[in-house]
Parts: C-alpha cells; sequence; structure tokens
C-alpha cells in the first residue's frame, strides 16, 4: 500500500526539452498547459458573436459568470487594488480549476511544490510593485520602518513569510487532500471515495482557491493602502 501511495504522490518528468542541457517538464506543466488550453478555447467560444442588444442565453449567462466573480474579487479588495481584479481572477480560476481536476483523472498541479511556489512568488512580487507603483519606491520603502526603525528586520522579514505562507498553506491543503483521498481509493475502491470527492476536490479545493486570492489581494491592499 505505501508503494502504491508513493506512486500516486510522485510528480513524474513526462519528456525533457533538448535546451539548456535538457530542461525537465513535469505532469504538473503539462496538466497546467492542458488548463490554459481549456481557458483559451472556452474564451473564444463564448466571446464570439458578442451583442449589446438582443443577447444569447450564452452571453447572458457569461455576463453573469464575469459578474459574479468581479463581486468575489472586488469583495476582497478595494481603492487602488481593484486595479488588480483581473490577475487575481485569473488565479482564482486556475488554482479552483487545478485543484477539481483530479475528478477527470489528471493529478492536480497545485500537488507540485514548484508550482505553489511559482504562484506565490507571482503574488509577492505583484504586491511589492503595486507598493512601489501607487506610493512611490521612497514612500513604500518607508513603510518598512514603520511605526518605528526597530520593527526593520520584522517587516523585512514579513517578505519571505507572507509567500511562504501563501505557498505551503496551498500546498499543504491540496497534498492533504491528495493523500486522504489516495488512501480511501486504496482501502475502499469503490461508493466511498465518490462521496469524499464532493469535499476534497470540490468544497475544498475550491475553498483554497478562494483563501490564496483573498490573502493576496489583502497584501495587495495592505501594500497600496
Amino acid at each position: 500500500m505505501t508503494e502504491e501511495l508513493m506512486e500516486k504522490l510522485e510528480v513524474k518528468e513526462v519528456f525533457t526539452i533538448p535546451l539548456f542541457g535538457g530542461i525537465p517538464v513535469k505532469e504538473s506543466v503539462v496538466v497546467t498547459w492542458i488548463i490554459m488550453a481549456v481557458f483559451i478555447v472556452l474564451a473564444i467560444v463564448m466571446t464570439r458573436g458578442l451583442r449589446t442588444n438582443n443577447i444569447s442565453k450564452r452571453q447572458a449567462f457569461l455576463e453573469w459568470m464575469v459578474t459574479k466573480l468581479d463581486g468575489i474579487v472586488g469583495g476582497m479588495v478595494g481603492g487602488h487594488a481593484k486595479a488588480f481584479g483581473e490577475y487575481l481572477t485569473t488565479v482564482l480560476l486556475y488554482i479552483g480549476f487545478a485543484n477539481i481536476v483530479g475528478i477527470f483523472g489528471l493529478k492536480s498541479p497545485t500537488k507540485d511544490l514548484s508550482v505553489t511556489i511559482a504562484l506565490a512568488v507571482m503574488s509577492i512580487v505583484l504586491v511589492e510593485a503595486a507598493g512601489i507603483y501607487f506610493l512611490g519606491l521612497k514612500k513604500h520603502l518607508h513603510k518598512f520602518i514603520e511605526p518605528m526603525p526597530v520593527v526593520l528586520p520584522i517587516n523585512l522579514l514579513e517578505l519571505v513569510t507572507k509567500p511562504l505562507s501563501l505557498c505551503m498553506r496551498l500546498f499543504g491543503n491540496v497534498m492533504g487532500a491528495f493523500v486522504i483521498m489516495a488512501l480511501l481509493e486504496i482501502l475502499v475502491p469503490i461508493g466511498i471515495p465518490m462521496v469524499f470527492s464532493l469535499y476534497f476536490d470540490f468544497f475544498d479545493g475550491l475553498l483554497q482557491a478562494y483563501v490564496f486570492v483573498f490573502l493576496t489581494g489583502l497584501y495587495i491592499t495592505e501594500a497600496v493602502e
């Protein structure tokens, strides 16, 4: 059972790009490409023939979905941070879909620590860039010594702890859910795993996507206020 579980947890290399001595491409990257392709195709199909009058049911559904996503993300941030709504919505859709892609027989990319690290680093770089853009470099750097210079080491430490928190929270929850589901499938292959999948694949997966985006939005709001 241990060997079977470890095989399920392993992120295997699919192929190697023959550049710079060989660039390994793992399952998480391939699945991410698949998710990107699905979103691109959906975007092309759903946005064809848009009209301002006598709209189709497809366009009505699309507008409703966009409004809902704007409401979800808009509720997390405010003021200048709303300028980053498109990025946050994209991350929300990607992580949400990546966490439930297991029901289609694919391995979730967020089960790979390198993916969650990349997402966390992207978010924190955006947070710092937002602070510099809206406040200016001098004022943004001055926030590191607020409310007094003695807290500078602590504020600098946050540059490491924030992305680490984002990364490990997402990775840990996704990995934990994956391990539980894998054990259930090994021990009780019929019936019960399907029931638990509704929680671990859907509810918990979408919840973790929301938490990641919520914290990123919170950090952006703190940086630009």
